[in-house]
């Protein structure tokens, strides 16, 4: 059983939409941040990336960081954004290259994720949950939401179709050639229909989110155990999330550059890899990446190659051990490059797939990175298989497109009287 309900969502005004609506949190850097705020002031980035408004020396974990968001987030309520007046839920829909793909937004019990019914396929690092929690609890909202996915069914997606047929209250194409267009749900039958609809969901998996859903639990957990009036009933007993069918998602590659090839020379480098995957040299970029499973592309000294693991070699049948971004590990990464931890070896960076392998080339050619690896993406399938499985899924694994932006509904914690 899924517990999911309707809040009194924080909005966008209708006009300004499009300008407060931001990237998450966590796809850009804050160099990035200050540039793409220069010219907006409305720009939600402001709230969810607040060192944009402060000395560009200061450390991203300072208290006045977290103290920024919330005086910001304030700033815009009293200015841009308005608050529902009765509890709603909201369809968010994006359209990117053609696709599309619709999402329920409404908040979900805590308990939901304490008790594992949300169902997670990679770990949180300490320093970030820490942050997400400080964030959440400063600024006494949950301003972007977890990005969820469940098995399709034909009764949600019903409701959600019924959900559309009026006029959206936004409708725009962001910088990235993305349309995003929401309609709120207002209606009590179709918001108790999808409250019981989604009863009779088994689990919900985190398609991204990690940090932000762990982070939602352990401040709604933390404020109860602080409160001696406890009912159940308060606003941090639930968190923001957006709800999309598995059926509508696409999950692209994530690749890896590499700093150093640990002492090794780029014709021993590749004797190495020989051990465990043909190498082909291939003419260009396009036709090294990969085409399937088990294939993956390399780029070394201006050439690009295509990696296949040969035919001998024993793949293991386990969701997580069949996954080439393990197996680039296993046999690589590990035992040639010597780097045993992806999550605090400072020799390797990952990539979002959305930069296409010219990213990867130019960050080999400028001289930053010695090589790189293109992956084939893994699929949804195999998400949830994974997390079926309660296994764990290598780092970076997943990159999902289009993200959600940020700033087009908020859930505030606090109770309305």
């Amino acid at each position: 059983m899924v517990r999911i309900k309707s809040f009194q969502g924080i909005r966008p005004r209708k006009d300004l939409a499009s300008k407060i609506a931001s990237p998450p949190y966590d796809v850009i850097d804050s160099a990035e941040a200050r540039l793409l705020v220069e010219d907006n002031p409305y720009s939600f980035l402001r709230i969810v990336k607040s060192e944009v408004d402060l000395p560009e020396n200061i450390d991203l974990y300072d208290n006045a960081v977290y103290q920024k968001a919330a005086d910001n987030l304030k700033a815009f309520r009293e200015n841009w954004l308005i608050q529902d007046s009765e509890p709603s839920m909201y369809i968010y829909r994006q359209i990117m290259d053609g696709r599309s793909q619709t999402g329920l937004i409404a908040v979900q019990h805590i308990d939901d994720y304490l008790e594992g019914k949300v169902k997670i396929h990679e770990l949180t690092r300490e320093d970030k949950e820490k942050d997400r929690i400080k964030h959440i609890d400063v600024v006494n909202a949950h301003t972007g939401p977890v990005f969820y996915t469940y098995p399709a069914d034909r009764l949600i997606d019903a409701l959600i179709a019924q959900a559309i047929i009026s006029e959206p209250d936004y409708d725009y194409v962001s910088s990235d050639n993305v349309q995003h267009t929401l309609w709120p749900i207002k209606n009590p039958k179709i918001i108790s229909s999808l409250i019981d609809a989604f009863s009779r969901v088994e689990n919900v998996y985190v398609a991204d989110g990690h940090h932000r859903s762990k982070a939602s639990a352990m401040v709604g957990k933390m404020r109860r155990e602080a409160n001696p009036n406890h009912t159940g009933n308060e606003e941090y007993n639930w968190y923001l999330a957006v709800f999309f069918p598995a059926n509508q998602l696409k999950i692209i590659d994530y690749n890896r550059v590499i700093k150093d090839l640990n002492g090794l020379s780029a014709d021993a480098f590749i004797s190495r890899i020989e051990n465990t995957y043909t190498v082909k040299k291939m003419c260009c970029q396009s036709s090294a990446k990969p085409t399937k499973q088990h294939e993956m592309g390399l780029y070394l000294n201006h050439n690009w190659y295509r990696l296949s693991l040969k035919e001998n070699m024993d793949v293991i049948s386990d969701p997580v051990e069949s996954m080439d971004s393990n197996l680039l590990t296993k046999h690589i990464l590990t035992p040639i490059l010597g780097i045993e931890d992806l999550r605090k070896d400072k020799r390797i960076d990952f990539v979002g797939g959305k930069r296409g392998l010219e990213e990867l080339q130019r960050r080999v050619d400028s001289g930053e990175m010695a090589a790189a690896f293109a992956l084939y993406p893994i699929t949804i399938q195999q998400l949830i298989d994974v997390a079926d499985s309660n296994a764990l899924m290598p780092p970076k694994t997943t990159w999902f497109e289009p993200k959600l932006q940020s700033g087009l509904f908020i859930h505030s914690l606090e109770d309305k009287a």
